[in-house]
């Protein structure tokens, strides 16, 4: 683990630590009222706070267990120990609940309990509910920093605590005050107070109990699905968001995205695309992401878009595409690379499934020519002495830069290498050209020099120009 991982671990540990602290002497207080007091009220109270006591020990050991990293047989983690003390708290709150219930209407109906009211035990109740006010807030802080299911249910025992001890100090204040006033009636007030209790517990109890069954059951987050959604939605190269699941273990999200793609995208273009989404759904929640590509025709796609797709789906490389259409009919050209180890049959069989791919693109009538040339995987050595090599790459270049009259847009020429390879010579160049002219305008003029250099030096068999601005 990372040593900012391990600080959020020691930080959550000791808040649940001192959560039990905190519990074990709210027991012991609560606990001595009720054998002072006999008051149901308090009574409730003690059995809140020892079941905030049992919470608080289940916290500390399913955060323990819950920021222990993925295993063999645990290879999401452990993060739904969280949510299953959370769910175990639940229980032991409306258990709590329904006995506090069953007790006061006993008191209320079918017999009397003598209580003892006291200033000493209003002044106790009044540090008891100093004690859950302080642990809430720490609980609650480190629950919203780590988002924690397990402290952020310890923190919620604490905050309906503060709420019932006040109830239960108005009720034995009413008691009291029946006593010295001579009110008998104020009596009910101590078991009203703990049916208050009861109903704060439930409807916590309630809350509690759906959110951590929503997150046993791998339900999603409200909101979160569509708001993660949207943010894909936004990111350039997604063409749509087919779907779009999240769950929650512990402090964790796994979400799963199916993203669709342009169909041309190549594999590295998409893989870079999947890792800025799992950053972008990062910021939103802390989660671990994972991006389905499903390859798409974009809206409106062009034709030679098309037929790259058709190509790349069937494994084939293609370049120098080009198009006609001539009198209701549509004339596609391009120029086939297959592994230079085929023979003339195998490699016009891709050819003609290439040619089908492509009419069943439209409806209409195409005629495609496709030439067909070998993929170079060889890589050759030069075979002649680098003397006379030398000397032709002058002659060239002193021819290349003698043409700048006949094309304006060519500026020089230079860095001239030749080579003789297998038999065959090989001339490479750089040509600097007006930047601001056309690309297509640019390559059209290369290849009239390539042109012009094989006429001057038929024994040259290829030459490559590679064209650059002024500027550059």
């Amino acid at each position: 683990m990372t040593a900012r991982v391990v600080e959020e671990v020691k930080e959550k540990k000791r808040a649940a630590l001192l959560s039990v602290g905190s519990a074990l002497v709210l027991v012991s207080l609560k606990t001595f009222l009720v054998l002072r007091t006999g008051s149901l009220g308090v009574l409730s109270e003690a059995l809140h706070s020892g079941l905030d006591l049992i919470a608080a020990i289940i916290t500390f050991l399913s955060v323990r267990v819950s920021d222990e990293p993925a295993d063999e047989r645990h290879p999401y983690g452990h993060g739904k120990f969280e949510n299953f003390s959370a769910f175990v708290e639940t229980g032991l709150l409306l258990l709590t609940a329904l006995y506090i219930i069953y007790e006061a209407f006993s008191r209320l109906f079918f017999r009397s309990v003598h209580i003892e009211p006291s200033i000493t035990a209003i002044v106790v109740l009044f540090c008891a509910l100093g004690i859950d006010l302080t642990r809430a807030r720490a609980l609650s802080r480190v629950a919203k920093k780590f988002s924690s299911e397990a402290l952020e249910a310890d923190a919620l025992h604490f905050s309906t605590d503060v709420w019932s001890t006040i109830v239960v100090i108005i009720g034995v204040g009413l008691v009291w005050a029946g006593e010295t006033w001579n009110v008998p009636y104020l009596i009910y007030a101590d078991a009203l107070a703990a049916l208050a209790v009861a109903a704060v517990i439930l409807w916590v109890g309630s809350q509690l109990g759906r959110r951590t069954v929503d997150a046993l059951l791998d339900a999603a987050p409200e909101g979160l699905q569509q708001e993660i959604a949207r943010a894909i939605a936004r990111m350039d190269g997604v063409l749509d968001v087919d779907r779009v699941r999240v769950r929650r273990a512990g402090s964790r999200h796994f979400v799963d995205a199916t993203v669709s793609v342009a169909r041309t995208a190549s594999l590295e273009q998409v893989h870079a695309l999947s890792d800025a989404i799992e950053k972008r759904v990062g910021e939103i929640v802390p989660s671990d992401v994972m991006v389905h590509a499903e390859p798409r025709a974009p809206q409106g796609e062009h034709l030679f878009e098309a037929i790259r797709a058709v190509a790349q789906r069937r494994g084939l490389g293609i370049h120098d595409l080009s198009a006609l259409q001539q009198q209701g009919k549509l004339f596609v050209e391009l120029h086939l690379e297959v592994d230079e180890n085929l023979s003339l049959r195998e490699a016009h069989r891709q050819a003609t499934e290439l040619e089908e791919g492509i009419r069943e693109l439209r409806d209409g009538p195409i005629d495609v020519n496709i030439h067909i040339e070998p993929l170079g995987r060889h890589i050759a050595t030069p075979d002649t002495g680098a003397g006379e090599m030398k000397q032709l790459s002058r002659a060239v270049e002193e021819f290349l830069n003698s043409l700048p009259a006949e094309f304006d847009e060519l500026v020089n020429c230079h860095d001239v290498r030749t080579r003789q390879v297998e038999h065959h010579i090989l001339v490479s160049c750089h040509c600097t050209m007006k930047g601001a002219l056309p690309i297509t305008q640019i390559h059209d003029v290369t290849a009239a020099l390539e042109d012009r250099v094989k006429e001057r030096f038929p024994q040259i068999h290829r030459v490559t120009i590679h064209p650059e601005p002024v500027e550059g």
